[in-house]
């Protein structure tokens, strides 16, 4: 590890002092718990955690108030059974299609649970269920108001949900048939639904595609999905940089967006991941080679230069590696490798490529801060970044501004990677790790496990 990066040890000295002084919620609500029967007594029961952190002047922390909170606290609680529950897909991740709910080796129903955080908004997938809360304006929780929602929220007008994407001021969900819904502003086609308004609730997006989709990704404006077979569509904004991918022979039909999804012919290859960033697109393909395209006047697509533009190439100095999981934020990227290497390319002017500088990227560049670490999830925010270690240990680094990292004492930005560390109750839970992270603009959240000794 670099000098520079030895700066990490201090911090978290300074996160334990810090961290001495509060003590975490004790009513913290049960938002999920098994039906279980006559036996109860038998069946083995795992207590999720789902914390969040950062600016939440929107509500998009899920606690109740107006607040900035420094460092991790708990939002709500989930007890799930211990040998049938995962982690719902996820936009970027290689996940395994499935139009029907999952069984576990002994014939029982797995329970789903997944995270994701948009601009001012948040959200929670469990069994199915989707609860939402944060800034409401535009439509974006899905209720049939504009009304903000301080606190998790079930939306009533959806069920059997696989997948959720949070955007900008747009939502989008998809559902266990395989049909893909979104709400909210539909500026620039964000919603694909042939209009530009708003939508208050969620309303089912009639692509051209046949067959299902079981992959969803979206950003602050344009959103992308990928049916069984491998194919990708895409809609929203598309103007002066090609996001979409879509060329000169379907671009915007209205204000610079395209509000009918269309698919990418240009891909030449079947693809099994999308993630959108800020002005561009990124595709993972099964054995783990990635095709970007769009804005590229940061680096963002990773070539070496600044050619950007709607068709979509791959990725050169990555071909030797199999990628497993890709993340975008605004102008920068990172990408998970099967041995636990994350590469991260792009703008690194808040520090959000981890490299102990605020230099930008040309290529994908192994993170060096983590190389003594097995690393198993990634995620983006708009200018910071964070991992998940096969031991269960969260870092994050880039722009701290908001206290978006979780941990308080950091400067504005903070270009290596840092521990986040939770402080918990002695509530006889047992010992954490973490299990996803989701990062937004100013604010984070993650799922945590809790296991009794």
């Amino acid at each position: 590890m670099s000098f520079l990066c030895l700066r990490h040890r201090s911090i978290t000295n300074l996160t334990r002092q810090i961290s001495s002084s509060f003590s975490t919620a004790t009513n913290v609500p049960v938002l999920y718990k098994p039906e279980t029967g006559d036996q109860s007594d038998t069946v083995s029961i795992t207590t999720l955690q789902l914390f969040s952190w950062g600016r939440g002047a929107s509500g998009q922390l899920g606690g109740g108030i107006e607040e900035i909170r420094l460092y991790p606290a708990p939002v709500a609680n989930l007890l799930v059974p211990s040998s049938s529950f995962a982690i719902s897909s996820h936009p970027g991740r290689i996940s395994i299609p499935s139009s029907t709910k999952m069984e576990n080796p002994n014939g029982e129903g797995v329970v789903e649970v997944g995270i994701s955080c948009g601009l001012f908004h948040s959200s929670l997938l469990v069994d199915g269920k989707l609860w939402i809360w944060g800034k409401g304006d535009g439509g974006r929780l899905g209720f049939g108001h504009e009304n903000s929602a301080f606190v998790p929220t079930m939306n009533p007008h959806l069920d059997s949900v696989r997948s959720v994407a949070l955007g900008g001021l747009h939502s989008v969900a998809l559902i266990s048939s395989g049909q893909v819904f979104s709400w909210g502003y539909g500026g620039f086609g964000a919603l694909g639904h042939s209009v530009y308004h708003r939508e208050l609730l969620p309303r089912l997006v009639e692509g051209p595609w046949s067959g299902k989709i079981y992959h969803i990704a979206t950003s602050g404006t344009h959103t992308a999905a990928i049916t069984e077979s491998g194919e990708l569509y895409a809609w929203g904004r598309d103007e002066g940089d090609g996001r979409l991918g879509l060329g000169p022979g379907r671009g915007p039909n209205e204000g610079g967006g395209l509000s009918v999804p269309s698919k990418v012919k240009a891909l030449t290859v079947p693809v099994a991941a999308v993630s959108c960033g800020g002005f561009f697109t990124m595709v993972l393909t099964e054995d783990g080679k990635i095709w970007n395209w769009g804005a590229n006047s940061n680096y963002e697509l990773g070539s070496g230069d600044k050619v950007g533009g709607w068709k979509p190439r791959p990725i050169p100095n990555l071909e030797d590696v199999r990628i497993i999981q890709i993340a975008s934020g605004g102008y920068h990227s990172l990408a998970l490798t099967d041995e636990g290497k994350v590469h991260s390319w792009g703008y690194g002017g808040h520090g959000q490529l981890g490299h102990c500088s605020t230099e930008n990227k040309k290529i994908p560049t192994v993170i060096e801060a983590l190389a003594d670490e097995r690393v198993v999830y990634i995620a983006c925010g708009g200018s910071s970044s964070a991992a998940i270690t096969y031991e269960g240990k969260l870092f994050m680094w880039g722009n701290a501004k908001d206290s978006q990292l979780g941990v308080p004492g950091l400067p504005e930005v903070q270009s290596s990677p840092v521990e986040v560390l939770f402080l918990m109750e002695d509530d006889g839970l047992g010992p954490h790790k973490v299990l996803s992270v989701e990062v937004g603009a100013a604010h984070a959240m993650c799922l945590i496990s809790r296991s009794s000794c």
